[in-house]
């Protein structure tokens, strides 16, 4: 293929409208949870990656896990989970069969705003995407991005 190859530009046009929709879709989110809730999108999200946890065998997140899930690297995650438990939102503890893994758990406190910044966070990336749908350019990618859901 060459540089001028069709297949190739209609790629990157494809590639640059996705990054476009993503990007229109985090910005609005984040003015969101930040105005609502003093969240940014990677601590909301962190915060849900590790609610979803339980104890027991299999319950708990590796940091790379969590890292891949919110998509960062694990030291940037780090850095979040260190932010999160300093304001309260999470806590950290070694893990009871072997010594050498760290554990993060949602607190409390974690939770309630969870709880409270989830509609805002639903409501948010529904006005993205209504938005977003009516741009002729983005209203494939919506479509299929609505076809992805799972039913609750």
């Amino acid at each position: 293929m060459t540089a001028t190859d069709p297949a190739l530009t209609a790629l990157a046009q494809s590639w640059c409208a996705l990054s476009l929709l993503h990007g229109r879709i985090e910005t609005h989110v984040e003015r969101a949870l930040q105005s609502g809730h003093g969240l940014s999108t990677r601590e909301y999200s962190l915060l849900d990656v590790l609610s979803r946890q339980h104890d027991g065998e299999g319950g708990h997140l590796q940091m790379k896990q969590v890292a891949d899930a919110v998509v960062l690297s694990q030291s940037a995650t780090t850095r979040l989970v260190s932010r999160l438990e300093d304001r309260g939102l999470l806590s950290r503890y070694l893990c009871p069969t072997d010594r050498r893994g760290i554990y993060t758990d949602v607190t409390p406190a974690g939770r309630a705003l969870l709880d409270e910044a989830r509609p805002t966070n639903d409501t948010a990336l529904r006005e993205a995407l209504d938005t977003a749908a009516q741009n002729p350019e983005l209203a494939p990618l919506v479509q299929a991005v609505e076809t992805l859901r799972t039913p609750a």
